[in-house]
């Protein structure tokens, strides 16, 4: 298959958008973010701890904020890649069936083409069994009408 170049090729930033795009859909990501989510709220919500982002949690939503804005293009980017591997690959089996449906086709006229001189030369042997058959009458007649003379 075919390499991309470019911003869709196999560069190191775009395995890395793959790679971090595979990893935001995993479960563990989901639970350590939570983890890390509750975490923070918790700390900035217990007494006794100095509160670095007391609510409505500015820092957090700021972090979140970050996170999407380079979350988004990143899948983007990754869907993008696989898209394209997609087509390609689509175009490649696209191609591979043609191939096989003219192999077919031809071996289909190939059969006809077979069947039409089989059917020709059973014609043929038809023919020229009856015409046999003909002539053996004749030669049976012949033999016939001189033997009774």
């Amino acid at each position: 298959m075919a390499r991309h170049h470019g911003a869709f090729g196999d560069d190191a930033f775009g395995r890395f958008a793959e790679k971090t795009a595979r990893f935001f859909g995993t479960p563990q990501y989901i639970v350590g973010q939570t983890i890390v989510v509750a975490a923070w709220i918790a700390l900035n919500v217990v007494g006794g701890i100095h509160h670095w982002d007391p609510a409505p949690f500015i820092a957090l939503n700021l972090i979140f904020s970050t996170q999407a804005a380079y979350a988004a293009p990143l899948i983007l980017l990754a869907q993008t890649r696989q898209a394209e591997r997609d087509k390609e690959h689509g175009e490649l089996i696209d191609t591979k069936h043609t191939a096989l449906e003219q192999a077919s086709d031809e071996r289909t006229r190939q059969i006809v083409e077979l069947l039409n001189s089989n059917t020709t030369l059973t014609q043929q042997d038809k023919e020229l069994t009856e015409q046999v058959a003909e002539l053996t009458r004749e030669i049976h007649a012949l033999l016939t009408q001189q033997t009774n003379r």
